[in-house]
């Protein structure tokens, strides 16, 4: 199958290119930063909901959706269940979701599977009305069947995938361990068009000091625009392999966080900037983990470091200012702290779905990244509450919209005002055993 279509999807992609190349510069977008810089009155509410696979809360077992106006979205006396009577989004597992700022478009690349790494989009009409566009354009064969992917602040005309090859070991001469690597794609879709618009593939080295003691990037997450629109900022998860087995090694002591840059729109010129403040991971898992605020920073989170979750910046230089030093762990009190998704809200502010040491069950802080400060918001908290899987928020003006459901348990949309810090309880979220809801979008 992949043959038949080769042919003409290099012809779509060099199409493409050329409508990317020609478009880049025409940007209309009022939303740069993901901050909501406006409020759209006629906006779609959509929640989307990942069912149970095996186990109660695994999230596996595919995803339904179903949208509401903002009216019902803010109502507690609207109730919805996405489960009976949601759409459901074709994915093995999870889909990986993202929607346009006017809420109106719903985009998906379903992840593993035989429709892994298909990208579709979607018409959001209200209820489980949901449009299908006519092309599904699959990235499987240059970025496998489970990308990881974000959509750009450009006013939603470009998606960036990425993926990295399993890393293979290498051998020196005398068969003693050389590195470990793996190949990297990055690849552009257009949105709107629905294509593919560039790829690029490449190996991305470490120092040869670091190579040689085994540490390798394992997976790429959560690419980000800069300010310039000349540079994307991709995240890193970082292993290490044991040079004296070539085998995975466990525990291993970590090195600064890491995330790799390349020019944009090219996507060519991989290097790999390093934090001397952080040393988690800078991937994220299922959600945005970088976002461009509004002083032209990039601010980043970072997790699996052994000193807790950081949040971390990037200057218009697309260098880690270490001067900057931002632990969750001593701005909550908390130790272990571990950012599970989040989102920039304007204005400075940002809101943090994250856990820590001692509980399994999620918070919710807003955190003021000019003052380096972080406050649990005021929400029915639960046991059962779990935002490890978590992806969507919907950042409207001033309002940040989340899905709080504990694990099996009913819960309900909030609405968060970033300047104020009011918290509204809105619609109920019917929810099934072994469910929860994954995200607003």
């Amino acid at each position: 199958m992949k043959n038949r279509f080769l042919k003409s999807m290099l012809f779509s992609a060099l199409a493409g290119a050329m409508f990317f190349t020609s478009c880049s510069d025409d940007n209309n977008a009022t939303d740069t930063t993901g901050g909501g810089d406006t409020s759209t009155q006629d906006r779609w509410i959509t929640v989307a909901g990942a069912l149970m696979q095996d186990e109660a809360g695994d999230g596996n077992g595919g995803t339904k959706v179903y949208s509401v106006s903002k009216t019902d979205a803010k109502n507690p006396d609207v109730t919805i269940d996405v489960y009976e009577n949601g759409f459901p989004v074709p994915s093995n597992r999870t889909a990986r979701l993202q929607s346009s700022v006017d809420g109106k478009q719903l985009f998906s690349i379903a992840y593993t599977g035989d429709n892994g790494g298909e990208f579709s989009k979607y018409n959001v009409n209200g209820a489980a009305n949901f449009t299908p566009s006519d092309v599904v354009v699959s990235i499987a064969q240059y970025a496998g069947t489970s990308p990881r992917w974000a959509k750009l602040f450009d006013g939603d005309k470009t998606g960036i995938a990425v993926n990295v090859t399993t890393p293979v070991v290498e051998t020196a001469e005398d068969n003693s361990y050389a590195r470990t690597r793996g190949t990297a794609t990055v690849l552009a879709l257009d949105l709107q068009n629905s294509l593919i618009s560039k790829y690029k593939q490449y190996e991305i080295p470490l120092t040869a000091e670091e190579e040689a003691q085994g540490y390798h990037i394992f997976r790429l997450d959560a690419p980000v625009l800069n300010k310039a629109g000349n540079k994307l900022i991709i995240g890193t998860w970082m292993r290490k392999t044991d040079p004296a087995t070539g085998t995975n090694q466990n525990g291993f002591p970590r090195i600064g966080s890491k995330s790799v840059v390349v020019d944009y729109p090219s996507l060519e010129n991989p290097t790999v900037i390093t934090s001397t403040v952080g040393e988690g991971d800078t991937s994220g898992y299922r959600s945005f983990n970088a976002f461009l605020a509004g002083d032209g920073n990039i601010y980043q989170a970072t997790q699996r470091g052994t000193n807790g979750s950081h949040i971390l910046k990037i200057n218009q230089n697309n260098e880690y200012d270490n001067s900057y030093v931002f632990s969750l762990d001593t701005a909550l009190g908390v130790t272990g702290s571990y950012v599970d998704s989040w989102r920039y809200a304007g204005n400075g502010i940002a809101y943090v779905m994250y856990t820590h040491s001692g509980t399994e069950q999620g918070y919710v802080a807003r955190v003021d990244l000019n003052a380096k400060t972080a406050q649990v918001v005021d929400l029915p908290y639960d046991p059962q509450l779990d935002f490890g899987q978590y992806q969507g928020f919907v950042v409207d003006g001033d309002e940040v919209y989340i899905a709080v459901t504990p694990v099996g348990k009913d819960g309900n949309i909030y609405i968060l005002n970033s300047r104020t810090g009011a918290v509204t309880k809105g619609a109920t979220l019917k929810n099934k055993s072994g469910n929860h809801y994954i995200g607003v979008y």
